[in-house]
C-alpha cells in the first residue's frame, strides 16, 4: 500500500535530482505539462512507493529502481538498462523502443497480469 506524504511536479523531481537527490519515496509525482522528464538523464534514480504520472520518452533511467505505480507513464525509446521495476504497476504504460537489457520486471503487473522472471513489457 502506497502512503503519499508529499505531492511534487515532474519539474520539481528533475530539480531535486539535479541537486543530487536520488531516493524519492512516498510521493505523488504529477505531470505539470512541462515534459521536463522527456530526454532527461535520471540514472540510478529510486522511485519507491510513489504514484508517478510523467513522460519519460527518450529518458535515461539506467540502473534505476522503480517500485512504484507508474500507470500511464510513457517510456518510449527510454534507456532502462539494468533498471529494477519489480512489483510496479504498469497499466496503460508505453515501452515501445525502450532499451531493457538487464532490466527486471518480475511481478510487475499490467491489467491483471503479473510478469514472470525474465519477462519484459512488449507494449
Amino acid at each position: 500500500m502506497i502512503v503519499v506524504h508529499e505531492e511534487i511536479t515532474q519539474s520539481e523531481l528533475l530539480l531535486r535530482y539535479a541537486s543530487g537527490q536520488r531516493h524519492f519515496s512516498n510521493l505523488n509525482i504529477t505531470d505539470d505539462g512541462s515534459d521536463a522528464l522527456v530526454g532527461a538523464r535520471l540514472d540510478s534514480i529510486e522511485l519507491i512507493d510513489s504514484f508517478v504520472h510523467a513522460n519519460f520518452r527518450g529518458a535515461s533511467l539506467r540502473n534505476a529502481t522503480v517500485h512504484a505505480n507508474v500507470k500511464t507513464c510513457d517510456f518510449t525509446d527510454a534507456d532502462l538498462s539494468g533498471a529494477d521495476f519489480q512489483g510496479s504497476a504498469l497499466c496503460s504504460t508505453t515501452f515501445l523502443g525502450a532499451k531493457m537489457d538487464g532490466a527486471d520486471f518480475t511481478d510487475a503487473y499490467y491489467h491483471g497480469y503479473d510478469l514472470a522472471a525474465g519477462e519484459k513489457p512488449d507494449w
